[in-house]
């Protein structure tokens, strides 16, 4: 039997990457004063994603009437992580990837918000 020296060298390139993404450092949060003057400094689609995503565990507050670590909170908040991808190729699909108004910065945050808490949850 032949040794799978392709597979041991892309495990090992895979593991490699993993050890060095933990080892970076996280992103500061998003200021929120930087969503002002977007014409002047537009920001990226990403960023605008990423903060609606930080605003999940208050959205889920909101739609299941229950505080954090209850478990309505908890099922409403892993039910948003597992909706998070399909929710960011979406918001890819539809909307441009530089948000230069205020408007489209609306659009996209309720947008990527309902998506990942359905407003039918918010009752």
């Amino acid at each position: 039997m032949k040794f799978p020296v392709a597979t041991v060298m892309l495990v090992s390139a895979a593991v490699a990457f993993v050890i060095w993404d933990q080892t970076q450092e996280e992103a500061p949060p998003l200021d929120p004063a930087r969503f002002t003057n977007l014409a002047a400094n537009p920001l990226e689609r990403g960023a605008v994603v990423d903060w609606a995503v930080e605003q999940v565990p208050q959205l889920c507050e909101e739609a299941t009437g229950s505080v954090a670590g209850s478990e309505a909170h908890r099922a409403c908040v892993d039910t948003s992580e597992k909706r998070e991808s399909s929710c960011r190729r979406a918001m890819a699909d539809q909307f441009p990837g530089l948000v230069a108004s205020e408007a489209l910065f609306r659009d996209l945050s309720i947008t990527t918000m309902n998506c990942l808490v359905p407003q039918s949850a918010r009752l």
